[in-house]
């Protein structure tokens, strides 16, 4: 007797799902990753059964939620690996990496756990990293990367600039622009020391509030 078909998800499951998913992004964008479920749920406007049922682990909702991102990341990876030029490649690619990680706060976390070792983004980490690699062997060997760089540096590029905190998306973007070309200069074999974007106005950051800074910028010299 041959197997009966599978049947198709009914109309209000999939709805529910989008719903999830939407309020999903959304708060982990606003929040981050530690958010609980039960919040998720109630800006989903669903029950946490209910949730539970699409999802039963939080680490399955994660990495739903943000695969596409994730993909973004890839793509741009091989992006830069077709750039005849590797140098320009891999700045334009550590450029794209800050910029993807100030735009979203979940994702931001999301980043450090796919490229700091973590499990639950492995396929895309492996990708990623395989990708990176050949990137980093091309611009040494074309003389634009310094020969000491290593993988590590990169989590370096990710800790610090997940460090960003600023009033608007605005003045996050200009920083994480002007942090990559910091970033840029230190990793080139040769640095031409050419102009920086320009500096955000950035308020202090949380680590630093209550020991006496005054003000939205410092002056020196």
């Amino acid at each position: 007797m041959p197997p009966k078909p599978s049947r198709k998800p009914r109309s209000d499951a999939l709805y529910n799902r989008r719903r999830i998913l939407d309020a999903a992004r959304s708060v982990f964008a606003e929040k981050g990753i530690e958010v609980s479920m039960t919040e998720i749920a109630q800006r989903a406007g669903v029950g946490i059964a209910t949730l539970y049922r699409h999802f039963p682990a939080k680490e399955e909702l994660l990495a739903e939620t943000f695969s596409g991102q994730l993909e973004i990341c890839v793509s741009a990876l091989h992006a830069a690996l077709d750039d005849p030029d590797p140098w320009r490649g891999f700045c334009g690619f550590i450029e794209k990496l800050c910029t993807l990680q100030v735009q979203d706060r979940g994702f931001n976390a999301v980043f450090r756990e796919a490229f700091s070792g973590g499990d639950l983004f492995e396929k895309e980490r492996i990708r990623a990293e395989n990708a990176f690699a050949e990137l980093a062997r091309r611009a040494k060997a074309a003389g634009g990367l310094r020969p000491d760089f290593v993988r590590d540096d990169l989590t370096l590029v990710i800790m610090a600039n997940s460090g960003i905190t600023a009033d608007s998306q605005e003045d996050a973007l200009a920083a994480a622009r002007r942090l990559s070309s910091y970033f840029i200069q230190a990793f080139s074999d040769a640095p031409e020391l050419g102009p920086l974007p320009p500096a955000p106005r950035l308020g202090p950051h949380p680590a630093l509030r209550g020991i006496g800074w005054k003000g939205s910028s410092v002056s020196v010299g």
